[in-house]
């Protein structure tokens, strides 16, 4: 079965979401999310959008804290780009109803680690999931948009794979869960708009979306990667365990949160200048430190200090999951851990949010536009999703139309029904243990090495039983899966340095010059 569209979107998070909505005044779209619309990492952001909107804030200012937070490796001009947008894309925000918490009548603003300023703008402490409420029936009732829930992109169409001479993007091959069968989606523009890869690490805040999807896809349709070794982990997670992935959001450390080891001593001053409001790559490293020095589970945030009512007002979802596995965070310090958490690199985008194949569009954690550099600054990520949603909704209205050629089925006449399901559950476990164990916080060359071994072997197992065997979501996962730690493991090989987010005890010192890590499209000639 076909379907033909103007414009297909594969994510359904803020970046998937709020391209369709500018889209849709006057182009047909398909908005795919391989679960429901409300289920992407973007629902679960807690901590805010950063942008200037206090006056005795700047541009100039945020555009350094993001560049220092990103060790210099940041694309000076997209970074530009991103904050000199921001306010506007917080207006955007307000036009469409987002309830933004407000105080004596003014916007709130709070501070995170590594900003300068307080210009984060929340709904409490569950800003992503108040977007997302908001944007979710503005999309489902919207007469140009069709949705399609519960369908995951097997591979984008492209003109190498149709054997013509221009390798442009046609859609993409796309697996309906319901039925099992493999839809083609024909679209004279695709915007991925997939996430990031935190499910690549067995401890993760993410959701259990983030498979690297689309950085797989692009990837092997020819389009370059870069900076994935940048992996940012999230200093606090719950440390409990029946707490499958819940985040404790920065604002936490922003509002004064302290943390602390078991008997109750920071030990933030002695790692930072900053203390608990040093960039995140900063406190993971330190967090990581304490515990394998002193063979400690977990260290403790404290914000017990504050009232109960700053408390209950500023993080009303963190009280009160708390207090469901018993921590009453107005009076005890809460359990935490680091855990993966946002993907740095990804597909090589530029400021119109194009890929390098004509009609291929990314935006959101999916893509490399430069901005994050070697360590995404706090709150920055909804803002990136909304820049560059619009500028590829811009320069997608702004293209002459283009026909499409003949599009063939999805082949499926040469496989069979898969008789050993488990084997793709043990290698899902066994990519992200071995890349927990050896491309974590902090890596050494021959961890490394003994990553790509593994992966390797996994790769070759995987891509056996995905060419013989009837394409399931799970497998279509496994595969993207995979791929995306192999491109981390390439990358963070390749850089002989410790810069952001990579970490290396074998080359510990910074290199004068930062230098993006490139890796090509993959070319079957090659």
């Amino acid at each position: 079965m076909a379907f033909f569209f103007d414009v297909l979107i594969i994510g359904s998070g803020l970046a998937g979401q709020s391209a369709a909505l500018r889209l849709a005044q006057t182009r047909k779209v398909a908005l795919i999310t391989k679960r429901s619309l409300k289920e992407s990492a973007s629902a679960q952001a807690q901590g805010g959008i950063a942008a200037v909107l206090d006056t005795r804030d700047s541009v100039e200012a945020h555009i350094r804290d993001t560049i220092v937070a990103g060790a210099e490796l940041n694309d000076k001009k997209a970074t530009r780009f991103v904050v000199e947008n921001g306010p506007r894309m917080i207006e955007w925000l307000i036009e469409q109803g987002v309830p933004f918490t407000r105080e004596q009548g003014e916007y709130h603003l709070t501070r995170e680690g590594g900003h300068s300023a307080r210009r984060v703008i929340h709904v409490a402490d569950a800003t992503g999931l108040a977007v997302q409420e908001t944007l979710i029936p503005k999309v489902r009732e919207h007469p140009n948009i069709s949705v399609f829930e519960e369908h995951i992109a097997a591979d984008l169409i492209t003109g190498r794979k149709l054997g013509l001479a221009e390798n442009r993007c046609y859609g993409a091959y796309v697996l309906d869960n319901a039925s099992g069968e493999v839809l083609t989606f024909g679209a004279k523009h695709t915007l991925i708009a997939t996430g990031g890869a935190g499910k690549v690490y067995l401890y993760t805040s993410n959701p259990d979306t983030s498979t690297g999807d689309g950085i797989a896809m692009a990837w092997r349709a020819g389009c370059r990667v870069a900076n994935m070794e940048f992996i940012q982990f999230h200093p606090t997670c719950l440390y409990h365990p029946h707490a499958k992935s819940f985040l404790i959001t920065e604002a936490v450390r922003g509002e004064g949160g302290h943390l602390l080891l078991p008997d109750g001593t920071r030990f933030m001053p002695k790692h930072d200048a900053r203390a608990e409001l040093a960039p995140r790559d900063i406190v993971a490293r330190a967090i990581d430190f304490e515990m394998k020095k002193r063979g400690i589970d977990c260290v403790y945030l404290d914000i017990s200090h504050r009232p109960p009512d700053f408390l209950s007002e500023h993080f009303p979802n963190i009280l009160a999951r708390c207090k469901e596995f018993g921590i009453d965070i107005t009076r005890e310090p809460i359990p935490v851990v680091p855990a993966a958490h946002y993907t740095c690199g990804g597909i090589v985008t530029d400021r119109k949010a194009r890929s390098d194949i004509p009609g291929l569009y990314v935006a959101g954690e999916a893509s490399c536009t430069g901005l994050h550099g070697a360590n995404r600054l706090a709150s920055n990520s909804l803002l990136e999703c909304l820049v560059y949603a619009e500028a590829a909704a811009k320069d997608i209205l702004d293209q002459a139309e283009t026909e499409l050629p003949r599009l063939p089925e999805w082949d499926a006449s040469r496989v069979s029904d898969p008789d050993e399901e488990i084997i793709v559950h043990h290698n899902w476990e066994e990519v992200r243990r071995s890349m927990w164990d050896y491309v974590g916080i902090v890596r050494t060359t021959k961890r490394l090495q003994r990553a790509r071994h593994r992966i390797r072997l996994l790769t070759q197992e995987i891509n056996e039983f995905y060419w013989n065997f009837r394409v399931s979501h799970n497998l279509i996962e496994l595969r993207n899966l995979v791929l995306t730690a192999d491109l981390i493991v390439r990358c963070a090989l390749r850089r002989k340095e410790s810069r952001g987010l990579h970490y290396s005890r074998d080359y510990p010192e910074l290199l004068p010059n930062a230098r993006n890590t490139v890796l090509p499209g993959f070319s079957p000639t090659r």
